[in-house]
C-alpha cells in the first residue's frame, strides 16, 4: 500500500488555520467528503474524535496523524492539512503541530489504516521531506513529493539477509505510530553507520519480522525500544539496552553506538537473583504481573457489566430467562478471571509451553482445596493465581533449559509430552498441597475481615483507596488500588468497588471544574479540554487529569488525591455499592444509593476544584 494510491490533490489543503485539534479534524473530514471518500462526514468525524479520546495522535516533530476505521468511509483515503501558524497543543516534544495527515479506512478494511500509518510514519522520519512538504506551492506539488519519496524507498536495496549483529524490538501501548517510527529510526541510523540490523515490530496487527532463536544467539546486542511488555525471556544472557519507544525515535544513533561499544549490561531475566540485581528483578516481575492483569481485566469488566445489566433489567420486569442468561454469563466470566491471570503471567515468563500449566494452576487456585473434616472448599483466588502464574513460568523456563541436552530425536517428545506433563504435575502439586491450604485460609480471613470491618476502619480504607486512585493517573499505584477494588467485587464487597471507582472519577472532573471556575489559572488550550475531561471523568477514565499533573505536579497532585479520598470516604459512609468494575456514571441506575454516590462525587470534585484554585497562581497576561 502506497500513500499516493489513496491521496488526491483535492484532499490537500496548504497553509490553513485551526484553533484546536477538533477544528483541524473537521476541516480534514470535509476534504475527504469533497473527495468522495465518505458517505457521512459527521459520523466519520465523530469516529475520529472518539479515537482521539483514547490517546492523542500527535507523534512529535510538528506532525499529527489522526485516523479511524468507520462505517461512514466509502473508500480509503488520506487528507492533509498544513497549518500557518502552527497549532499550539499538547505534543510529546512540546513542538506545535504544523502538518496533519488524516487516514480514513472502511470498517471492514482489517488492518489497512495500520499499514498506511506505518508507511506514513516511515516517510515522515525524513526531516528534509517534511520541510519540503510544508513549503509545497500547490496540492499537486505536495502529492508529487510524496510519490517521489515512495519511489525512492521502493528502489532502495533490501537489507542483507544474513544474521544481524544488532537486533531490536519496538512496541508502544497502541501498537501504532511510535512502534513503526522507532523501527524506521533504528534502521536509518544503522544504514548511516554501515551496520546490519533487524527490527521486530510488536504492532496493532501482531508481530512482524519476528526474531529467531538463531539470530538472537548470534547477536552482539539487543535493543528493546518499548513502552509495554514484550517477550523478554528469549534475551536472557544477551547484552541488552532497554529504553522507551520515544527514546528509540529520538536517540537511535546513540543507542546503536552504545551497542557497538559492547558496554550494555547482560540481561539476567529470571536469573537476576543470582546476580543480586534486585532492581532488574523487580522490573521484570512487574512487567510479567502487568501482562497477566491486562488480560484478566476484560473478563472482570465485561462480567461485572453483564451482572449489573441483569440487575437493571430485573428492576424493569424483563423476561426472567434473559436475566438468568446474562447473570450466568457474567458470573462465568468471573470464574475465568484467575485462570486467565495465571496463564498470561506464565506465558509472559516462559512463553507458549508455560500457558497450559499456568492456566491449570489458576483454575486450581479458583477451585480451591477442601478443608478436611468440614468438607468445604476454600479458594486461594487472586493470591494463589499469582503464585501459580509465576511458578508455572519459571518452572517451564527451568525445564526448557535443563532439557536442551536431550538428543534432537527426542525434541517432539520433550515439547509434546515431557515439559507439559512435568510442569502440570509440579504446578498441580504445588497448588493443591502447599499453596491453596494456607492462602485459602488467608483469603477466607481477608473476606471475613472486610465484611466485618465497619465504622472508622472501613471509612479509612475507602479514603486510602480513593486517594491512591488519584496518585499516578493510570500508573502502577492506580492499578494496584483498582485491583483491590476488583478483588473485593469478586467477593461481593460492592462498597469498596464504589470507593475505588469514584476515586478514579474525581481527578478529571475536578480539573475540568477548576478550568471553568478559575479560568485565569489555566492556558487557553487547557481550558478547551474541560468538556472532554468532564466526559472522561463520568466514564471513569482517570488519565484525563494526567496532562495537568505533569505540568504542575506539586499543586494538581495533592488536590486530586484529597478530593478522591474524600469522595471514597463519603461513598462508603453513604452506603453506596457498585456491582461492576467499570462504567462510571453510566452505571448509576444499578449503583446502590445513587443519590449518595452523586453527592460524594460532587463533594470530592468540588474539593479538588477549590484546592487547585487556591494552590495555583493566576497566569500572567
Amino acid at each position: 500500500m502506497h500513500i499516493t494510491d489513496i491521496l488526491q490533490p483535492c484532499c490537500v489543503a496548504l497553509h490553513g488555520q485551526a484553533d484546536s485539534m477538533p477544528q483541524a479534524i473537521h476541516r480534514l473530514a470535509g476534504l475527504l467528503a469533497a473527495g468522495g471518500n465518505l458517505t457521512d462526514a459527521a459520523a466519520f468525524e465523530a469516529d475520529v474524535l472518539a479515537r482521539e479520546e483514547l490517546g492523542a495522535t500527535c507523534v512529535g516533530g510538528g506532525l499529527a496523524i489522526p485516523h479511524a476505521k468507520s462505517a461512514a468511509v466509502r473508500t480509503a483515503g488520506v487528507a492533509v492539512l498544513t497549518l500557518d501558524p502552527p497549532l499550539e497543543c499538547s505534543t510529546p516534544d512540546n513542538v506545535p503541530v504544523r502538518m496533519l495527515f488524516l487516514i480514513a479506512a472502511p470498517a471492514d478494511a482489517n488492518d489497512l489504516h495500520v499499514q498506511v500509518l506505518g508507511e506514513l510514519a516511515t516517510l515522515l522520519l525524513d526531516k528534509d521531506l517534511c520541510a519540503r512538504l510544508e513549503q509545497a506551492a500547490s496540492p499537486e506539488a505536495f502529492c508529487a513529493l510524496i510519490a517521489g519519496q515512495e519511489g525512492a524507498a521502493t528502489s532502495r536495496p533490501p537489507e542483507p539477509a544474513c544474521h544481524c549483529a544488532v537486533l531490536a524490538v519496538t512496541a508502544c501501548p497502541t501498537g501504532l505510530a511510535h512502534t513503526y517510527l522507532a523501527a524506521e529510526a533504528l534502521q536509518q541510523a544503522a544504514r548511516q553507520r554501515g551496520m546490519r540490523i533487524k527490527v521486530e515490530t510488536n504492532g496493532a496487527v501482531g508481530v512482524n519480522q519476528r526474531l529467531t532463536e538463531e539470530e538472537i544467539a548470534e547477536a552482539d546486542c539487543i535493543i528493546v525500544a518499548a513502552d509495554r511488555a514484550v517477550s523478554m525471556a528469549r534475551f536472557v544472557g544477551k547484552r541488552l539496552i532497554s529504553v522507551s519507544a520515544r527514546e528509540g525515535i529520538r536517540d537511535a544513533g546513540a543507542l546503536l553506538d552504545r551497542a557497538a561499544r559492547h558496554d550494555a549490561p547482560v540481561y539476567r531475566g529470571g536469573e537476576a537473583l543470582r546476580a543480586n540485581d534486585w532492581r532488574e528483578l523487580g522490573r521484570e516481575a512487574y512487567r510479567h504481573l502487568m501482562s497477566g492483569i491486562s488480560h484478566m481485566l476484560p473478563f472482570v469488566v465485561a462480567g461485572g457489566v453483564l451482572i449489573a445489566l441483569a440487575l437493571l433489567l430485573q428492576s424493569f420486569g424483563v423476561a426472567q430467562d434473559l436475566i438468568v442468561m446474562m447473570s450466568t454469563v457474567g458470573r462465568t466470566a468471573f470464574v475465568l478471571v484467575y485462570p486467565v491471570l495465571a496463564a498470561f503471567i506464565a506465558y509472559s515468563i516462559g512463553g507458549t509451553p508455560a500457558f497450559m500449566p499456568g492456566l491449570m494452576g489458576g483454575y486450581l487456585a479458583q477451585l480451591g482445596t477442601t478443608t478436611g473434616s468440614q468438607d468445604t472448599w476454600i479458594s486461594s483466588s487472586f493470591w494463589g493465581a499469582l503464585v501459580a502464574g509465576f511458578a508455572a513460568g519459571l518452572l517451564v523456563r527451568l525445564l526448557t533449559q535443563a532439557s536442551r541436552r536431550l538428543p534432537a530425536a527426542l525434541e517432539n517428545v520433550k515439547t509434546g509430552l515431557l515439559i507439559p506433563a512435568c510442569s502440570l504435575l509440579a504446578v498441580g502439586a504445588l497448588m493443591v498441597l502447599l499453596v491453596n491450604p494456607p492462602l485459602g485460609q488467608f483469603n477466607e480471613w481477608l473476606c471475613h475481615w472486610l465484611s466485618g470491618m465497619g465504622g472508622g476502619s472501613r471509612l479509612a480504607l475507602a479514603a486510602v483507596l480513593g486517594g491512591l486512585m488519584a496518585t499516578d493517573y493510570g500508573g502502577p499505584i492506580n492499578k494496584a488500588a483498582y485491583l483491590t477494588g476488583t478483588v473485593a467485587l469478586v467477593n461481593d464487597q460492592y462498597d469498596i468497588m464504589a470507593a475505588v471507582m469514584i476515586g478514579g472519577m474525581v481527578p478529571p472532573i475536578g480539573v475540568a471544574l477548576a478550568c471553568l471556575f478559575f479560568p485565569d489559572r489555566f492556558s487557553a488550550e487547557e481550558r478547551r479540554t474541560a468538556p472532554q475531561n468532564l466526559l472522561m471523568g463520568a466514564s471513569f477514565v482517570t488519565e484525563g487529569a494526567l496532562p495537568f499533573a505533569l505540568r504542575d505536579p506539586l499543586r494538581v497532585g495533592p488536590a486530586c488525591m484529597l478530593g478522591s479520598a474524600l469522595a471514597g470516604l463519603l461513598a462508603v459512609l453513604f452506603g453506596c455499592g457498585c456491582p461492576a468494575p467499570h462504567g462510571g456514571l453510566f452505571l448509576i441506575a444499578v449503583i446502590q444509593n445513587p443519590l449518595g454516590f452523586l453527592l460524594a462525587l460532587a463533594a470530592g470534585s468540588l474539593l479538588t476544584c477549590l484546592l487547585m484554585g487556591v494552590l495555583k497562581k493566576p497566569l500572567r497576561s
